[in-house]
């Protein structure tokens, strides 16, 4: 058993804009429980967080953190939840904010939180063999614990959720924000600019990312974001190791956000469906099947080609409906979609997670054709809900959906290769053809209906990670 110590910038149930923050809530547990792994997190403390949570923590100690030649002062506080040990750290100038991102000096931010987890090592009630970072937020912790050696024999491991964001900064802000020689500038320079990512994958003793066919495929220029070479150089130290969901929390046999609870019973999916489309104004129609979007609005999930063919589709007998926020071109786009077809389409351009979960419950199928996607947990998600996924054949899409062939029985989903929209549309055209062949379409949901993604596995590989890293000796 190792002990582990995570370090992120968001963690369910205390702050989520994200997937991030769903693998911090979920993974630690699961180490714990499958893997007897001690595991504890590290966050900064939002002000943003409910005064539920801040109501439950114990004071720990203050102290200063160098930042440059600017000292400032953080604040340490511990909380105990459903049996794992979170830490947080309180700073009044940058976490005191509304948000957690979206500030032009993110940057300096976690720059900050970085070197106050440093520094909070001498002040835990902890020895951690194993420092893991997650995402850029937390990569220079990755850089300063090998630099600075604040634990002698502490090992690091870094996790991207994400290449798209690296934390980019100007190159000047190391003398800003480093106490260090500057020949630390090359493991954390990269294209002219500091780059809190790079950082973590030039020091970080393994990387990790979630999904087997995201690590193979950013280290081609296509997917890489301007960083390939360096994890081309580092391929024998990156892993993908697929995400899980909670599948206590994603149960829709127990959801409390659900209309009708169930197991797999498309009687009870329908009951669901009858009542969702009765909330948001949709009418009803038996036979109709359902297909859903539950994403952020941007370019990467691969709204472009929904765009090019959506209107051809929906001649067809379907209903749609889309949830989300995001860039405006494609709020404005599904809003008028939505004007043009009101008695087939529906746009809630806002995020509600009951409303959410609703939707999972009540859709036949649900639309995932991302351009990239590192793992991807709503067709995780989708599978727990009893529904079918339409994928395109990239990263964690790639690794959970397979495309069901009629001639074999086989798969749990349909998918689609190229980035292209006529292939989309073309996976759509034959999901509804299986949809209107009961045998096949019984053979699909049986598949569905198997289909698993706990965290079970995914906890024990990175067991075996931690395992590889740190010598028996040290284990004790």
């Amino acid at each position: 058993m190792s002990n582990i110590l995570f370090v992120a910038s968001e963690c369910t149930p205390f702050i989520k804009t994200g997937g991030l923050a769903d693998v911090m809530g979920s993974l630690p547990q699961a180490l714990k429980r499958e893997a007897k792994q001690e595991v504890r997190v590290i966050l900064p403390l939002y002000d943003e967080m409910d005064d539920i949570w801040k109501d439950q923590m114990e004071y720990l100690t203050t102290f200063d953190v160098q930042l440059g030649w600017r000292k400032q002062e953080a604040q340490l506080f511990k909380l105990e939840y459903d049996q794992i040990t979170y830490y947080f750290i309180a700073n009044d100038y940058y976490f005191t904010r509304k948000g957690i991102y979206g500030y032009y000096d993110d940057g300096e931010r976690f720059v900050f939180f970085s070197h106050a987890v440093i520094e909070s090592l001498r002040h835990l009630d902890y020895r951690p063999e194993v420092l893991h970072a997650h995402d850029w937020q937390a990569g220079i912790t990755v850089a300063l614990a090998n630099i600075m050696k604040p634990i002698e024999e502490m090992k690091t491991i870094f996790t991207i959720h994400n290449l798209k964001y690296q934390g980019v900064m100007p190159l000047h802000i190391f003398d800003d924000f480093f106490n260090l020689r500057r020949e630390h500038i090359a493991g954390m320079e990269w294209d002219g600019m500091l780059n809190c990512l790079k950082s973590a994958l030039f020091h970080a003793d393994k990387i990790t990312t979630v999904s087997p066919s995201y690590a193979e495929e950013i280290k081609d220029p296509y997917y890489g974001e301007g960083i390939h070479t360096i994890l081309q150089e580092r391929s024998d130290d990156l892993i993908g190791v697929l995400n899980g969901i909670d599948t206590k929390e994603y149960n829709p046999s127990t959801d409390p956000n659900l209309f009708v609870n169930y197991r797999s019973a498309r009687s009870k999916k329908r009951q669901n469906r009858i009542k969702l489309e009765e909330e948001i104004s949709l009418p009803y129609k038996d036979g109709t099947p359902l297909y859903i979007i539950i994403t952020r609005l941007v370019e990467q999930k691969g709204l472009y080609l929904v765009q090019h063919i959506l209107d051809e589709f929906l001649e067809e007998d379907v209903h749609f409906v889309v949830l989300g926020t995001g860039d405006p071109e494609f709020e404005i786009y599904f809003a008028d979609l939505a004007n043009r077809y009101p008695d087939k389409v529906k746009a809630i351009l806002s995020f509600d997670e009951g409303l959410a979960r609703r939707l999972y419950a009540s859709a036949d199928f649900f639309m995932m054709p991302s351009k990239f996607e590192p793992c991807g947990l709503s067709q995780l998600i989708a599978l727990q809900y009893k529904t079918v996924p339409i994928v395109r054949e990239t990263g964690g899409l790639k690794d959970s959906v397979s495309s069901y062939n009629e001639w074999t029985g086989e798969g749990n989903g349909f998918s689609f290769m190229n980035y292209n929209a006529h292939d989309l549309l073309n996976v759509l055209h034959y999901s509804l053809t299986i949809y209107g062949n009961t045998t096949e379409w019984q053979n699909l949901l049986k598949n569905v209906n198997k289909s698993q993604f706990s965290w079970k596995e995914s906890a024990h590989q990175y067991a075996e990670i931690y395992a590889n890293l740190v010598p028996e000796s040290i284990l004790g």
